[in-house]
C-alpha cells in the first residue's frame, strides 16, 4: 500500500493527477493560501462554477472542475477552524477527509493529491492534522483498489517533516 502513497514538497497547483483537494472555506469562492492559490490558477470559471454549487459545510466536500490547473477536478473541503480541541474539531477533520475520498470513490479519480486541510490559517495542529489525514487515506485505499496514487502536498518543510514522519508511523 506504500507504493500508492507519496509526500512531496511543492506546489499543489502544479500536480497532474486527476484531482486536487482545495483546503476551501465554506462559501467555496477562495480566500487565501492554498484555496486562493488553486483559484488564481484554475481561473474564472472556477468561482462561477462554485457560487452554483451553494457553499459547502464544515466537514463536507464539493467538486468541480479543475479548469486551467493540469489536474481534472478539483475537490473542495471544508475543514474546521480549531478552538481548542474540545468542540469535535478531529471528528470534523476526519469526516472531511472521508467526505473527499467519497467523491474520489464516486467519480472514478485514479490519483489525488491532497494539501494539509486547516492547519494554516484555521489553526488546526499540524501533528493531529497529519495523523488524521494519513489515517483516513489508509482507510481508503484499504477499500478502494482502483485508487492508485495519494499524494500528500506540502507547501512548506514543516508540514513535509510531519507527513513524512505520520506515514512511516501509519504504514510502515
Amino acid at each position: 500500500m506504500l507504493d500508492r502513497v507519496k509526500v512531496i514538497q511543492g506546489d499543489i497547483t502544479k500536480q497532474a493527477v486527476d484531482a486536487i483537494v482545495n483546503a476551501a472555506n465554506t462559501t467555496l469562492l477562495g480566500g487565501g493560501g492554498v484555496d486562493g492559490a488553486i483559484h488564481r490558477e484554475a481561473g474564472p470559471h472556477l468561482v462561477w462554477e462554485c457560487r452554483k454549487l451553494g457553499g459547502c459545510p464544515t466537514g463536507g466536500a464539493r467538486i468541480t472542475k479543475g479548469y486551467y490547473l493540469p489536474a481534472k477536478h478539483v475537490i473542495h473541503a471544508v475543514g474546521p477552524i480549531w478552538q481548542g480541541g474540545d468542540c469535535g474539531e478531529e471528528d470534523q477533520l476526519a469526516r472531511a477527509y472521508r467526505s473527499v475520498f467519497e467523491l474520489v470513490e464516486q467519480h472514478a479519480i485514479t490519483s489525488v493529491a491532497l494539501p494539509s486541510i486547516s492547519t494554516g490559517a484555521y489553526r488546526f495542529p499540524l501533528d493531529r492534522a497529519t495523523r488524521i489525514a494519513v489515517r483516513e487515506s489508509r482507510a481508503c485505499l484499504e477499500r478502494n483498489f482502483s485508487l492508485k496514487l495519494i499524494a500528500f502536498i506540502c507547501f512548506e518543510k514543516p508540514a513535509y517533516d510531519a507527513y513524512v514522519a505520520a506515514v512511516a508511523e501509519t504504514f510502515g
